[in-house]
């Protein structure tokens, strides 16, 4: 496997040389990762860790061949596009409720690098999901585990982005915290179990936020996102990978016809790229562009990418002349041209192209039909995917908590003072004839208690719950 390229690209095209076909233990071969001989510190970059020097990612310069020339957004734009993202964040119901379109188009011009985890957790609905389950990661993290399970854990915990600086090291606080999350998840769906391609996703979500939102994130990513996908048969990726050939045909007819010439099955090339959600193959920086906009979208962004991955590599005469054989082809679609991996590139065919979640859905219900007549039912009874963070906020709208009514005046120790207005009222009614409101029932001729209503009056429920729920949010800038 050759070493990963760009911008900490755990994946440029040669780390993408793992094939998932038909098992989940299959992502890292048998004794052929070179990288797996990393481990220390003194290992990486010919010194310790004071001589280390990392990239804006936190990847080890030096390590891997260059991406190429980043595009920098100016610092004026950045400040700019963060003062907005606090807004929504602070404000998120109401944004996602009426505005999700601008949501949407923010999320395709790139979440600001500081408030990405956080935006994450709050588009996948993960926020909401661990503030409904407090203490529950904690519990799993203190339960021993399947030893089944942590055996293959263990020994791919070194493979996942070894030249990224939190996982550089055996046994550093990356790995430690990536075996916690994946052991969590065994436990949390025992039945499911742990697959492999579930570790570069636990890991690219380690590097934006703490070891507890990355489970509960995991959780979404599986049971939201691509349900399925980490199931025992990998039923779910086959559906998908037959989805994806079928939209091809319509995206570009011509590499639809060398593939089907070629009598090369979608899983032996879109396996890695669907079950990693590109964490293995595209250059970093377009890796995180690609998240941000999955997050959003749902699985549909998948999709495009794998498609105009597909319709630039394979989708002219051109470029067909190189690959004849199922041999050159399947080269091909490992070595990609880092051209069509260009993060401007990339995000721009992506936002263009014409496949909407309906196009999807409407083949899925063609695909499982045929599923059926070959296969029969399918054996892993899988929740309906939810298209990105629209749907999973209206399918798991936030709990609210009950909120104590407080006074909105204090009012220091000692007798209330009684308003002028009152005041005049009262001698007027002391000259005049006995009201009911005077009477025995009253609290008394100065009626304190009406005058502790004025000063403490009662917060309606609508109006207290928005004041509340605004200054706790506004609380929550975890940067």
């Amino acid at each position: 496997m050759a070493k990963s390229r760009g911008g900490g690209g755990p994946g440029s095209p040669g780390d993408g040389h793992h094939s998932l076909a038909g098992t989940r233990e299959s992502l890292a071969e048998p004794g052929g990762d070179e990288l797996s001989s990393l481990g220390s510190d003194s290992e990486v970059n010919g010194g310790g860790p004071e001589e280390r020097r990392v990239d804006k990612f936190g990847f080890i310069v030096g390590s891997r061949s260059a991406e190429g020339p980043l595009e920098e957004v100016p610092l004026e734009v950045l400040r700019q596009r963060e003062s907005k993202w606090l807004d929504m964040l602070n404000n998120w119901d109401k944004w996602m409720a009426k505005k999700h379109k601008k949501i949407r188009l923010r999320c395709q011009k790139g979440i600001p690098p500081s408030l990405r985890g956080r935006a994450w957790q709050y588009l996948s609905g993960s926020k909401v999901k661990l503030e409904q389950n407090i203490g529950k990661f904690d519990e799993l993290d203190l339960l021993p585990g399947d030893p089944k399970w942590l055996d293959v854990i263990e020994r791919d915990l070194h493979r996942q982005f070894p030249f990224h600086e939190m996982f550089v090291s055996r046994g550093g606080h990356g790995q430690q915290d990536l075996f916690r999350v994946l052991k969590a998840y065994t436990l949390y769906r025992p039945e499911e179990g742990y697959c492999q391609a579930q570790a570069p996703i636990a890991a690219v979500l380690l590097m934006h936020m703490p070891a507890e939102q990355a489970f509960w994130c995991l959780v979404q990513i599986c049971e939201k996102y691509l349900p399925g996908y980490y199931s025992e048969k990998l039923e779910a990726i086959q559906l998908d990978g037959q989805i994806l050939f079928s939209l091809l045909h319509k995206v570009s007819p011509v590499a639809y016809k060398h593939l089907s010439k070629q009598k090369i099955d979608p899983i032996l090339y879109m396996t890695e790229w669907f079950m990693c959600a590109f964490s293995r193959t595209l250059p970093w920086s377009s890796v995180l562009r690609v998240w941000d906009m999955f997050f959003c979208e749902g699985v549909k962004i998948i999709f495009r990418v794998g498609l105009v991955l597909l319709k630039h590599t394979l989708g002219s005469s051109d470029k067909l002349k190189s690959c004849q054989g199922q041999y050159e082809t399947m080269e091909r679609l490992r070595a990609l041209s880092p051209k069509i991996m260009q993060e401007t590139f990339l995000v721009q065919e992506v936002i263009e192209l014409p496949v909407t979640e309906r196009q999807i859905e409407r083949e899925h219900l063609i695909q499982l039909k045929k599923w059926r007549e070959t296969h029969g039912e399918l054996q892993c009874k899988s929740p309906p995917r939810l298209h990105g963070a629209k749907a999973i906020s209206e399918a798991e709208p936030p709990t609210r908590k009950a909120l104590e009514p407080v006074p909105s005046i204090i009012v220091p120790p000692g007798p209330a003072p009684v308003p002028k207005a009152r005041k005049s009222k009262e001698k007027s009614r002391e000259k005049g004839p006995a009201s009911p409101a005077n009477g025995p029932g009253a609290e008394g001729n100065g009626a304190p208690g009406a005058a502790r209503e004025l000063l403490h009056p009662q917060v309606s429920p609508h109006h207290q719950s928005k004041e509340s729920l605004s200054s706790r949010e506004s609380e929550d800038t975890y940067l």
